[in-house]
Formats: C-alpha cells, sequence, structure tokens
C-alpha cells in the first residue's frame, strides 16, 4: 500500500484528489495539510510514502516543501501538482528534490500513475512541461540582482531594500537598472513580474 500525503492550500482540491485517489487498491491517502508548514509537520507525523504538494501555498510553497522533505523525510516521493508550471520551477523542483511535477490540468488517472511511478523511484516530468524547459532561456540576471528584485516586489524603498541586502541604496539602483534593462521593460514593477511569469523568483 502506497501511503499519501495531500497538501494544498484549497479545501476543495484536496478533497477532489482524495476523491480521486480513493478507489485505487494500492494507494491510501493518510493525511492532508493546509499549507507548506504544516504539510512538512503532518509528513513527519504521518511518514507517507508520496506527499502530493501544490507549488503554490502559503507559509512555504512546494519547492520549499520539497526541499524540507528531502533532508527531513528522504524516504517521501515528492509530487508537485502545478496550474501553471514554467521551465525554472521545474529547474528549481528537481534541484530540491522533487520526483514528480505535473499539471492540475492532466487526465484524472494521471496522478496515480505518477504517484506508483515515484514510489518505485522513478521520476515523473509532463512531457509538455520538459519539453519546454529544454527551449527555455537561462535567467539573464545575476543572484544579487534577484535578490534585490525579490524585495522590490511591493514597491519597497531603495533604502529599506539597502538595509536588508547591507547594500548601499546606489548600489541597490544600479542592480535594479541592471534587471529591468536585461529584461527589457521599464520599470522595476514590471522587472519583477517579468522574473516571477518565468519562474526566476
Amino acid at each position: 500500500m502506497i501511503r499519501v500525503l495531500l497538501a494544498d492550500d484549497e479545501e476543495l482540491i484536496r478533497a477532489a484528489l482524495a476523491a480521486l485517489l480513493g478507489p485505487e487498491a494500492d494507494i491510501e491517502v493518510v493525511a492532508q495539510a493546509a499549507d507548506g508548514r504544516a504539510a512538512v509537520d503532518v509528513a513527519l507525523a504521518h511518514r507517507p510514502d508520496v506527499a502530493v504538494v501544490d507549488l503554490e501555498m502559503p507559509a512555504l510553497d512546494g519547492l520549499a516543501v520539497t526541499a524540507e522533505l528531502a533532508k527531513a523525510l528522504p524516504s517521501c516521493a515528492v509530487v508537485i501538482l502545478t496550474g501553471h508550471g514554467r521551465p525554472a520551477h521545474l529547474q528549481r523542483m528537481l534541484a530540491a528534490g522533487g520526483k514528480g511535477f505535473l499539471p492540475k490540468g492532466s487526465p484524472g488517472g494521471a496522478l496515480a500513475d505518477v504517484i506508483r511511478r515515484v514510489h518505485a523511484g522513478d521520476r515523473y516530468v509532463d512531457p509538455s512541461l520538459a519539453a519546454a524547459a529544454l527551449s527555455a532561456p537561462a535567467c539573464p540576471l545575476t543572484p544579487r540582482e534577484l535578490e534585490v528584485l525579490r524585495m522590490a516586489e511591493y514597491d519597497t524603498p531603495l533604502a529599506v531594500i539597502a538595509r536588508r541586502t547591507h547594500l548601499s541604496a546606489g548600489t541597490v539602483r544600479n542592480y535594479l537598472a541592471a534587471a529591468v534593462a536585461k529584461l527589457g521593460v521599464t520599470t522595476r514593477a514590471q522587472a519583477f513580474r517579468a522574473a516571477r511569469d518565468n519562474g526566476w523568483l
């Protein structure tokens, strides 16, 4: 019997996934969680074989959950479900130790099949996402530019970003200007959206 944890912040989605897996004779849903932090705690308490986690959850996102479980419970294979997977998300999921990456719009029987595959030690990546990842451009921003841009999300003042990054305000301005130029946009808000939409943040 494959013991499964379901983690999604939408109760309706969790209930639908549990109902979808219910008829599978070799799969048992042993626990559910409504946010990323709870997913890690519940996984440590119930020790599932496979955790199916939503990419976007409060407290910890699916990638952070994957990374924590890879360290704290390496016997648990993680499958990430996403409504809008990006190639960079796939790369980060694999780097975090994830075993499966499946769009939420996949056919009904696909999830059970992926659970069986990752439990057997294989990896599964949605073919269309894998193809997109092979042709996706690399992130043009440096790690420091990404760090500064991530902090600029809510129009955070330069002085605040400078204090948090231990940089001067002028250096922060230069990093943001470089990010704007490299991404071919005109404002830091547009740069943030472009980097987020490409999965670089």
